[in-house]
């Protein structure tokens, strides 16, 4: 049996060890974006803000990978204060409104100073 292809996309930070998208075959491995616009700049701000800007840097790299938000099957959060996720959740419908995907959502400080964190895994086989 063949091995699946494995693929980097997007811009690499040359401190970091990893990429933003990996392909593995059919799926797409999106790293965890943070409120970032598309020069790398972060936005801060409420919630609402750091999620919209959040999810927006997730389909930049989805986009990368060929993909969009339409072929995410698998969310995972990180939010920085258990009390946003009912303002998170509420912007996370305006993207994702049919909710065709698995989520995970818990407490957890980031690493930098941001409200939220999510990852994802995308399907989309290749053609």
């Amino acid at each position: 049996m063949d091995q699946p292809t494995i693929q980097a996309y997007g811009k690499k930070n040359p401190n970091l060890p990893f990429h933003p998208a990996v392909r593995a075959g059919d799926f797409v491995f999106i790293s965890g974006q943070v409120a970032k616009d598309e020069n790398g700049n972060m936005i801060s701000g409420t919630i609402e803000t750091e999620t919209r800007a959040t999810i927006e840097a997730l389909r930049r790299a989805l986009q990368a990978a060929g993909c969009d938000l339409e072929d995410v099957v698998k969310v995972t959060t990180y939010l920085a204060d258990a009390r946003d996720f009912g303002r998170y959740n509420g912007v996370f419908k305006e993207f994702f409104p049919e909710g065709r995907l698995a989520r995970t959502t818990v407490e957890a400080r980031a690493v930098i100073n941001t409200k939220i964190e999510i990852e994802c895994v995308a399907y989309k086989p290749l053609a």
